[in-house]
């Protein structure tokens, strides 16, 4: 029994649309921290030739080393967005880790503000995060 079905009949009927809105948004945390996070570890260079491209900041201000932290940061994150909830008290560790996403966000929000670059996409991933911490509260 997959993973949405089995947390879809404990929701109960009135939680199962509410259920499949909160693994979506959870689905699609983890895919573009996955993608994010796997692109600042391994396509370093080609990331900060595109980004200093396009940005009127020059210089990317972001060594390999921090770069990788980050991209390791984010694709843990991204692993932990779906991991299944019984295996601590129900939701805690993806909390946490949604948690740790949306701090993440609020920090790259400021550090693109800084260059003068558009942080609509991390407040846009902040607020989506934000839904999913806010969905899975218990109640």
């Amino acid at each position: 029994m997959s993973l949405i079905v089995a947390a879809q009949r404990r929701a109960g009927k009135a939680g199962i649309g509410m259920n499949t809105l909160l693994w979506i948004a959870q689905i699609i945390l983890a895919g573009v921290f996955l993608f994010t996070g796997f692109s600042k570890i391994f396509a370093y260079g080609q990331v900060v030739k595109a980004v200093e491209a396009r940005s009127k900041a020059g210089k990317i201000g972001m060594s390999r080393g921090q770069a990788t932290l980050v991209g390791l940061v984010e694709a843990l994150g991204a692993a932990a967005v779906l991991v299944p909830v019984d295996m601590w008290p129900p939701y805690v560790f993806l909390r946490l880790a949604t948690a740790g996403l949306a701090l993440l966000m609020v920090a790259a929000s400021i550090y693109h503000i800084r260059r003068q670059e558009s942080a609509a996409p991390s407040i846009a991933l902040f607020l989506l995060a934000l839904f999913v911490i806010v969905g899975r509260w218990p109640r």
